[in-house]
């Protein structure tokens, strides 16, 4: 215990002092929320790889596979990462060039100047809330690795973590948030070396590894799953996969780091970067199979209710098969991986908030002049603020935090970014795309998402649909509202860029 908080000390002082450090490059609004707009591609890469990857890759999702098996790795892992490949690239350059051009620094903000409308400004900076259920995700998953390591309770688990980091993140911004993440970006490569080569180890001198496996359920080396709630069909693993991790390119803190360089050539550098690093996050998820074999399950049930915890697994398999100095050190690492994503959430949450809403808000109902400097002095002002807030609101949500928190995180960021992806596809590739048509099918595909996840499975109880897992809906709502839009906008005569 005494190795795991020297450690954890150490890092809340590494940490602080880039947040000081961010804090000397953070002049205004603009450099709060983006940057000077020339920072270094690998450094761009990096970071974007250690806030897609997160709490989820490194704790939550080796539990699906655990439960789920293959099919779970399929979705989480190759269908999502391919789905996150393909839209970066399809994006990030015309992105980056048009925000550029408008001197826009969040999603809303592009939006807003891209359809001439602070109405819709202000209507996404609505919608980015529901980024919300991802923020009581990380911050549930960095408290259970926390109190396992340093064994305290939830509660000082939680004021600890929502203290630290939105405060240094109230300090430095975006600057704080690259070079913490470069930091917790290089730590989270070292140590998903040594883990991957501990499960490859495990696998390569257990001949009966997949028989081990095969006993306790063959189906958890099936393609698909036909006993899963969640993952027991193609389109539930792969289509919806696919789909959904696409449409997660539109997170505030994913798209938006396209306009942190100066060029496009940069723009291919970080993605190049982002898919190495991040494909060797995504071999994490691995640790299900691993734990199957390694961890007794007793040892996956929790000490009050003894019921058993999925989002115990990655802990659990690491505490199994290392050293307690090592298991110490990998520990500090899933923490830094948690954070690594929240301080970009935050970062953009609070950008969106401030910037989208509260000045729109202000523009729209008060008499008062302002000048672009004068509105990014109240928006500086009120990020800080806005960041407190959303500080106080997780603390209150994770003292008792949903079952599976990441179905629940999904559900959220699934939501937010159905919504987006219509307005933002369109925008992309048409000069002057409808409007009302972007309008009208950002808030149908929320509304089938919503309908399909809570009433799906009363809808079509005899069709098999694992409505349960949130991609799926997700996907059925994007493909009923994203290429229509599309079709609509090309068909209404509208240029391409």
């Amino acid at each position: 215990m005494g190795l795991a908080w020297t450690l954890f000390l150490i890092y809340l002082v590494g940490t602080s002092y880039l947040g000081y450090l961010g804090s000397k490059q953070t002049k205004d609004f603009s450099s709060f929320a983006i940057g000077d707009g020339k920072m270094s591609p690998i450094v761009v890469g990096i970071t974007l790889a250690a806030s897609t990857a997160s709490a989820a890759t490194f704790i939550v999702n080796p539990g699906f596979v655990y439960v789920h098996g293959l099919a779970a790795f399929m979705h989480l892992g190759l269908a999502v990462f391919i789905g996150i490949i393909f839209m970066l690239f399809l994006l990030s350059y015309k992105f980056r060039k048009i925000g550029a051009e408008n001197k826009a620094v969040t999603i809303p903000g592009w939006l807003g100047k891209k359809y001439n409308s602070r109405n819709f400004a202000i209507y996404f900076s609505i919608i980015n809330l529901l980024s919300f259920a991802f923020l009581v995700l990380l911050v549930g998953g960095i408290s259970i690795v926390m109190q396992q390591l340093l064994d305290i309770s939830n509660v000082t688990a939680l004021i600890i973590t929502l203290v630290f980091v939105t405060g240094y993140v109230i300090m430095g911004g975006t600057y704080a948030h690259v070079f913490t993440n470069m930091l917790q970006g290089s730590l989270m490569i070292i140590v998903t070396i040594i883990v991957v080569g501990s499960g490859l180890y495990l696998m390569a001198t257990n001949p009966d590894f997949f028989e081990i496996i095969r006993n306790l359920d063959p189906n958890l080396l099936t393609l698909t799953n036909p006993e899963s709630n969640l993952y027991n069909s193609f389109y539930s693993v792969y289509v919806s996969g696919f789909l959904i991790g696409a449409a997660l390119v539109c997170q505030p803190h994913i798209l938006t780091k396209a306009l942190y360089v100066k060029d496009n050539k940069d723009v291919t550098k970080y993605l190049i970067v982002f898919v190495i690093v991040y494909f060797l996050f995504t071999l994490l998820l691995l640790a299900g199979f691993w734990a199957l074999v390694e961890v007794p399950q007793e040892l996956l049930q929790d000490a009050s209710t003894e019921k058993f915890r999925q989002d115990l697994v990655m802990t659990q398999y690491l505490k199994t098969s290392f050293p307690e100095w090592l298991f110490t050190v990998i520990s500090i690492v899933l923490l830094a991986a948690a954070m690594s994503t929240l301080d970009g959430l935050l970062v953009g949450l609070s950008t969106i908030t401030s910037n989208d809403l509260v000045i729109n808000l202000l523009d729209k109902f008060s008499t008062k002049k302002r000048d672009l400097e004068s509105k990014y002095r109240i928006a500086f002002r009120a990020s800080h603020i806005v960041l407190i807030v959303l500080a106080f609101l997780t603390f209150l949500v994770t003292l008792n935090p949903p079952k599976l928190l990441g179905i629940f995180g999904q559900f959220g960021v699934y939501a937010l970014v159905l919504c987006s992806l219509p307005p933002l596809l369109n925008g992309i590739y048409f000069k002057k795309p409808s409007l009302a048509v972007v309008w009208f099918f950002s808030v149908f595909a929320l509304a089938i998402h919503l309908v399909l996840y809570f009433y799906g499975q009363e809808i079509w109880p005899d069709k098999g649909i694992a409505f349960s897992n949130p991609a799926v809906p997700a996907g059925i709502a994007i493909l009923c509202s994203t290429l229509p839009s599309l079709i609509i906008n090309y068909f209404l005569k509208n240029k391409t860029i």
